[in-house]
């Protein structure tokens, strides 16, 4: 059997939508022979691509908003919406319009959703409401802001508890943003992408191919392990096991298409000449 001298260390993320890219990964039978060459740790997105760029991980899960010159985008999988996607949402008091919205409560849970929601404001709508950093707790954030954007499980619960969110803030919209983007650019929109430190395969002696092809035969067992993957994370969030089967198969998309690389390049222009983020060039693939 072939050993590795140096595993390659991955900074994942604990949150369902990707669930299904993790699944070689945390399930036999190939949980046991990936873990001769991936070493595995779980984290928040915005912290991905910083334990990459500082090196305490050599692959990562990350958003777009993090990519950097110095990182290849790994060919593939994605994580990203052809429609709504759900897990992305901005919620704004009534009356308020979205031209109207001045401050917004936000996590620090993803660069990525933060700079589409700025992009929104500033290059499409021509407004520049301040955003101010809040645990993900929508009733606080509604409170403390005209908008709340919510992320990740924390958004899906937040539509499960719609009702109940609007009886203590009063009535609400709620905006899914991948929609917002795809009605603006006709674009699908994409929140992450596998990402490495194209220096530590080497190190490894995991080839290019070798990690490609690993990545997408997890991501493919995943999708056809939907009702395994319901099961399993119906205890862990609560929501009913079919939004959470229909959130798996219908909202989120992964598969890093032509076009999804195409969003990628628009949006990290979009937000470069707002400046919401640092210009990157060219995109680099491993």
């Amino acid at each position: 059997m072939r050993t590795f001298s140096h595993p390659v260390h991955v900074a994942a993320i604990n949150f369902l939508n990707p669930a299904p890219l993790m699944w070689d990964f945390e399930h036999p039978p190939l949980a046991a022979k990936l873990a001769e060459r991936y070493q595995l740790h779980y984290t928040l997105p915005s912290l991905c691509a910083d334990e990459l760029l500082a090196g305490r991980a050599d692959l990562g899960l990350i958003p777009i908003a993090s990519l950097t010159p110095s990182l290849a985008i790994v060919p593939g999988c994605t994580i990203a919406s052809l429609g709504h996607v759900r897990s992305i949402q901005l919620i704004v008091k009534a009356p308020l319009t979205l031209e109207q919205v001045r401050t917004v409560a936000a996590d620090n849970a993803s660069r990525s959703s933060r700079a589409y929601a700025e992009i929104l404001f500033r290059r499409f709508l021509r407004t520049s409401p301040a955003f101010l950093t809040q645990p993900a707790d929508p009733v606080t954030m509604l409170r403390n802001a005209d908008a709340a954007l919510l992320i990740g499980d924390p958004a899906l619960l937040a539509l499960e508890s719609r009702s109940q969110i609007e009886a203590a803030v009063g009535p609400c919209q709620w905006f899914d943003l991948a929609n917002e983007w795809r009605t603006r650019t006709g674009l699908p929109w994409v929140a992450a992408v596998w990402a490495v430190r194209p220096e530590s395969l080497a190190q490894s002696h995991v080839t290019a191919s070798t990690l490609i092809d690993d990545l997408i035969r997890s991501r493919d067992h995943g999708l056809a392990h939907t009702d395994d993957l319901v099961a399993e994370w119906v205890p862990r969030i609560a929501l009913p096991a079919e939004t959470i089967h229909h959130y798996l198969t219908a909202n989120i998309h992964y598969t890093l298409t032509p076009e999804c690389i195409r969003t990628i390049e628009v949006f990290r222009e979009y937000a470069a000449g707002e400046g919401i983020l640092p210009s990157l060039p060219s995109l680099h693939f491993v």
